[in-house]
């Protein structure tokens, strides 16, 4: 068992470096043709196999409930950015599938915000990046 104290000391470190950081990068979404939101359901449905993508794996990748997530797709829907359709695997469920105009405009999108990405995660070396995602990817697991 670890130390209560470095705990809560790593927890609130590791919190308070990824709220400014991504204070840091709302910039890349407040006057360009996407919304954070946006961005992030164009990215869960463009890596995915045919650029389509199920509803709730959409939800669960976003930190929003599933009501204000379809919602977002809703809107989206309607900017032309995604179109939705009923799953035929799930009669509760939708497929949601990245247009031609959101793929590109997550393209143009992703490529400024990569670099941003890239920017600020350059004071890490490529060894501390790998440790970053496997202490990371171990704490989301809960191992």
């Amino acid at each position: 068992m670890s130390d209560r104290r470095l705990a809560v000391e790593a927890w609130e470190s590791l919190f308070r470096a990824q709220h400014e950081i991504f204070e840091r990068f709302a910039s890349d979404f407040t006057h360009g043709p996407l919304h954070q939101g946006e961005y992030d359901v164009l990215l869960t449905v463009t890596r995915a196999p045919e650029r389509t993508a199920r509803l709730r794996d959409i939800t669960s990748n976003l930190l929003i409930s599933q009501p204000s997530v379809s919602r977002l797709v809703d809107r989206m829907v309607v900017r032309g950015l995604v179109t939705k359709c009923p799953d035929p695997n799930d009669g509760r469920g939708s497929l949601v599938t990245a247009t031609e105009m959101g793929a590109r405009t997550f393209r143009e999108v992703a490529l400024a915000h990569g670099r941003h990405i890239a920017e600020r995660m350059s004071v890490l070396s490529n060894d501390e990046l790998d440790q970053l995602v496997a202490l990371t990817r171990k704490l989301r697991e809960g191992q």
